[in-house]
């Protein structure tokens, strides 16, 4: 199973917290992550294995989306920072459309990602 993970700039920090929370599942070997870069990068520098993408606003929200339509990625948790604008909004929305269109499970914020995990255990 590939899970996809993404978080806004102010949502970095909450997104490895969850991961190191949730690392005996995520650490499973049926489990792969791939990740926009920063976050990616925050993912492998806590110890966690990421297939890294481009950064979200330089094209890797669109290529997660695309992993989506093509039946690699089965889960996105995206950690959307609420109180921002962001200049590649399109691109969120984008994203958000896809995992509706195909039917993959998405979560936008901590707790709803928790569920899913929950799921998977």
């Amino acid at each position: 199973m590939e899970i996809a993970i993404i978080a806004h700039d102010r949502m970095k920090a909450d997104m490895v917290q969850f991961l190191n929370k949730n690392k005996a599942v995520l650490s499973r070997n049926e489990i792969q992550m791939v990740a926009t870069g920063t976050t990616g990068s925050k993912a492998e520098n806590a110890g966690f294995k990421v297939l890294k993408m481009l950064s979200g606003p330089m094209g890797g929200d669109a290529q997660i989306a695309a992993r989506v339509a093509e039946g690699k990625t089965q889960m996105v948790l995206f950690f959307k920072d609420p109180n921002s604008s962001h200049p590649h909004e399109v691109d969120i929305n984008m994203l958000i459309r896809v995992c509706d269109v195909h039917n993959i499970p998405l979560a936008t914020n901590e707790a709803t990602a928790q569920l899913l995990l929950s799921a998977i255990e």
